[in-house]
């Protein structure tokens, strides 16, 4: 089983030492010199590693259901530690603690940062930060399946525990020609909107990096002040496309032929239906603070980076009225729907918990009637709602004992100044891979200030909320680990 592991993390890492050669270019571009030198020492290094556990320590063979979650999980967390290499050779993050905290929130596509101006990075840092979270919105191992025939063994027990959603959507029989399909789909609508973001007030390199970051639900900005820092027309190009990557990207593949299986969806039309309701109460909420235009832009603006964990922000909703606050704390559990790139609990389950309470609710007056659940016209099977019922318990678990820990490393640590509202809006925003939260970690703020123990307490719980729970927790098992 090792080898096997380190067969395929060992290829991963390789890969993600490849995608730094970019950024390095990106820097050289700008004539960045020293930032060019060391980005590409760190992708030797990565690379090197990767080749070791791939060729050296690996060997090929077919992954077991129990070996893909132990893959998976291993994959992500040395994905991020090797991701901070290019973050400290160059002296853009000084710490290995803050420099983790900057991958992890990177490759989960969360968003939340420790720099208070991203803009003093150099162009290839800022393009390494983006292109994390654009590899990690879609999975670099569904990117590795697509391109290294090698992994393809097995490949769909790797998928299903890197996949943001219930089960990954398989497209063609060959897990393989799914994976590639939906990257060529996440692709081609992040080219379209770098497209229709240059016609705006942003140039060539902001563009790229705005779209990466959008499309992967991720939130990263090149600037200090966020989407905010940019006009209605940037904005509303963003509104777009975060609704766009909060929707099941085969479902995009099937509407390139089909566009109406859109409005034939339950599981879009409950997404579009929740989006539609939180504009509806934010708006109101905010009516008449800003001229129409902008209270219009800035309601549905937040409702959608809230509802798909972009993170991107227009408005520091940490100012708003303490009602709206809540409810904003509400939207961070949502997420988008199973199959995008957006965090949380998703919306299939959402429906699902839905139909399976009304019907146990039903159960309760008729105790020998026969309920099934359904989400729109197909049945949900029982093992399938019981699945959904534990990952929400697991997913509200987390969130009570981070907050718990949060709260106890605040009174423990000397200088240590974090109240209820941070420390659980901080456990929220990290488990649900969204970014901002409220408090001193709110929209105008950043995270900087989290103590160290708690900054990896959040890099973990970005990594269980990416990952679906499951493949981190399993980690911690004997069953995982035991010899079949």
């Amino acid at each position: 089983m090792g080898r096997r592991l380190a067969y395929v993390i060992g290829a991963v890492v390789m890969a993600a030492g490849v995608a730094m050669v970019p950024a390095a270019g990106i820097s050289a571009i700008y004539r960045e010199w020293d930032d060019a030198l060391w980005i590409l020492v760190a992708a030797g290094i990565t690379v090197a590693a990767g080749y070791i556990g791939w060729r050296v320590v690996g060997r090929q063979g077919i992954v077991t259901t129990k070996e893909g979650f132990a893959t998976v999980g291993l994959a992500w967390f040395a994905l991020a530690f090797f991701g901070t290499l290019p973050y400290l050779l160059t002296g853009s993050i000084g710490n290995l603690t803050d420099a983790f905290f900057e991958t992890a929130s990177g490759f989960t596509t969360t968003g939340a940062s420790i720099l208070p101006d991203p803009s003093v990075l150099s162009h290839g840092m800022l393009f390494w930060r983006s292109l994390t979270q654009w590899l990690g919105g879609m999975g670099i191992i569904v990117l590795s399946l697509a391109i290294l025939p090698v992994l393809g063994v097995g490949g769909v027990q790797l998928a299903k525990a890197e996949s943001p959603g219930p089960e990954p959507d398989r497209l063609t029989p060959r897990f393989r020609d799914t994976a590639k399909r939906l990257w060529y789909v996440y692709a081609g609508i992040t080219l379209i909107e770098v497209i229709f973001l240059v016609f705006g007030e942003m140039d060539l390199f902001q563009a790229i990096n705005h779209a990466f970051t959008t499309m992967s639900t991720g939130g990263f900005s090149t600037e200090a002040g966020s989407v905010g820092a940019f006009g209605l027309y940037t904005q509303w190009v963003i509104i777009m496309f975060m609704f766009m990557a909060g929707a099941s990207f085969a479902l995009h593949y099937r509407a390139l032929t089909r566009p109406g299986i859109y409005f034939k969806n339950t599981e879009f039309l409950l997404y579009s239906t929740m989006a539609a309701g939180a504009v509806v109460i934010i708006g109101g909420g905010i009516w008449g603070e800003t001229e129409f235009a902008q209270t219009l832009t800035d309601a549905v603006f937040t409702s959608l980076t809230l509802i798909t964990t972009t993170g991107f922000g227009t408005a520091d909703f940490g100012q708003w009225d303490s009602g709206l606050q809540i409810f904003i704390v509400g939207l961070m559990f949502l997420g988008g729907m199973a199959g995008s790139t957006a965090g949380g609990i998703k919306t299939y389950r959402i429906g699902v918990l839905t139909k399976a309470a009304s019907a146990d609710l039903r159960r309760l007056v008729h105790p020998r009637g026969v309920f099934i659940t359904r989400f729109g016209k197909d049945v949900v099977p029982d093992p399938i709602v019981e699945s959904v019922q534990s990952f929400f318990l697991f997913f509200m678990f987390l969130f009570m004992t981070g907050t718990f820990v949060m709260g106890f490393i605040a009174s423990t640590l000397p200088g240590a100044e974090l109240d209820l509202v941070t420390s659980a809006s901080a456990v929220a925003s990290a488990l649900g891979n969204i970014g901002p939260g409220l408090g001193e970690v709110g929209p105008a703020s950043n995270y900087f200030g989290i103590p160290w123990p708690g900054k990896w307490l959040l890099s973990f719980l970005m990594m269980a909320g990416r990952l679906e729970i499951f493949p981190v927790l399993l980690l911690f098992t004997r069953e995982l680990w035991r010899r079949s």
